[in-house]
């Protein structure tokens, strides 16, 4: 099975939380995406900031709104690993979408996935 990951536009807060809902489950309907991934800010020690339950909130609510499975998968270093691209096409923020999506996949994988030598 091939699994690819696509970087898309980033969903900001910053048009607020009801706007940004309303976009993941339109990007859903059209997408024909099997399981969403949120990035969950955690901190240093693991444990929950002040942005971590805002993120917790924000995952919890388009969950009765869609029929594929939501998960949270820690973001740290994401943004560190997500260099330029060269041509800019896509944002800091969707390229470090792009490495969290890659390792959350990397952490699902079984023996049984891994190419034969």
């Amino acid at each position: 099975m091939q699994r690819v990951t696509q970087p898309t536009r980033a969903r900001s807060k910053r048009a607020g939380a009801s706007a940004a809902h309303r976009s993941v489950v339109r990007s859903l309907a059209d997408g024909g995406a099997e399981r969403v991934v949120v990035g969950l800010p955690l901190s240093f020690s693991g444990a929950d900031s002040v942005q971590t339950r805002e993120v917790r909130a924000f995952a919890d609510r388009p969950r009765g709104a869609v029929t594929v499975p939501l998960e949270l998968y820690d973001e740290q270093f994401t943004t560190k690993l997500a260099a330029p691209d060269g041509d800019g096409r896509f944002s800091e923020n969707s390229r470090a979408a792009a490495h969290l999506l890659s390792g959350w996949l990397d952490a699902q994988r079984t023996p049984a996935d891994q190419p034969g030598e």
